[in-house]
């Protein structure tokens, strides 16, 4: 068992997502970075979309009631096992009775925002719908349907096993770096009305910086930046959008969806945010800047094959440490 020793903390169970539900008004959910969460169940050999402890607040801490190996990916957050210093992106053994601390990320504007907590064999809450998600809108998924509280004990299905430890990797802000000027970027296809916006409008969006305001969440980012002006008025009926949609309220200011967005929406949609690309924005943090690269179809299907082929390559690492195959589902 773990026991979360910090209160108010904003930590929730996710996987990578609930899939398939969208027809009935429930959104996808899962793990901001959703690269960190893969990432950190292949070092430990568990099932891809294993849920973990994702930690988007600190200073963090909990108890291992229980031998447990885990790995921490995301955010470089100086993490601790008791006085230990520990490595990111790296497998560790705990010992009962242990307390696993994360202070605040490190690494300057590269440093992201989230920490993932990955246990030997995933954190074992129920499924709804097919995912172990927190869905904190609806109220369901994860534990109890919320966010982690002091006292909350969580299982590690895996806990107690045997664990090879002592092996990382290099992350992937640095294995698949992408800025622009110095500032961190995320490629863009445009959207349905993105030629109904003004061409001045068209040209700022790409050529600016957009601050991430402190009114976002996972539910979107909300960005501050030079407004985009539609030519006419629009008016729209709602309809469906997705995770990475950039829609354009009358503010003129952009709102990306994110993992915790409705399923549905009427303002304009500008563009939207690879999926390739959703993890570095996920680890963006809230007051940074970020830019957007303008992309096709087919380069957004090549960044897609980029990442996998980087799981891929993490895969085969753990094959070779542990001399034999690593589990993927």
């Amino acid at each position: 068992m773990i026991e979360i020793l910090s209160s108010a903390a904003l930590a929730t169970v996710q996987d990578l997502g609930r899939t398939g539900s969208l027809r009935w008004g429930v959104g996808t959910s899962g793990a901001m970075d959703n690269l960190a969460l893969a990432a950190g169940n292949l070092l430990l050999g568990n099932a891809l979309g294993a849920a973990a402890v994702e930690i988007p607040v600190f200073p963090f801490k909990l108890l291992f009631d229980e031998d447990c190996a885990f790995a921490l990916t995301g955010a470089d957050c100086a993490a601790r096992l008791d006085d230990q210093p520990l490595l990111p992106w790296w497998v560790h053994q705990a010992r009962a009775g242990q307390v696993l601390t994360l202070g605040l990320p490190q690494g300057g504007a590269q440093r992201g925002s989230r920490a993932v907590l990955c246990v030997a064999g995933g954190i074992d809450v129920p499924e709804v719908l097919g995912s172990r998600s927190t869905q904190l809108r609806g109220a369901f998924g994860g534990h109890e349907g919320r966010a982690l509280r002091r006292g909350d004990l969580l299982r590690a299905a895996g806990a107690g096993s045997a664990c090879r430890t002592g092996f990382g990797l290099v992350p992937p802000v640095l294995a698949l770096p992408l800025e622009r000027d110095g500032i961190a970027a995320v490629r863009v296809l445009p959207a349905a009305e993105y030629m109904a916006f003004e061409p001045a409008s068209r040209e700022a969006f790409w050529a600016g910086e957009w601050k991430i305001t402190p009114q976002s969440d996972r539910y979107g980012y909300r960005l501050d930046g030079e407004a985009l002006r539609p030519i006419a008025p629009m008016e729209l009926r709602s309809h469906g959008i997705v995770p990475g949609v950039i829609q354009v309220p009358h503010s003129g200011q952009p709102i990306i969806q994110m993992r915790d967005a409705q399923p549905s929406g009427g303002y304009p949609k500008f563009g939207t945010v690879i999926e390739a690309d959703m993890w570095r924005l996920g680890q963006a943090p809230i007051g940074s800047r970020v830019r957007f690269i303008e992309t096709t179809w087919d380069e957004a299907l090549d960044a897609l094959d980029e990442v996998r082929a980087w799981l891929d390559k993490v895969a085969r690492m753990v094959e070779l440490h542990r001399g034999a195959p690593a589990a993927r589902n």
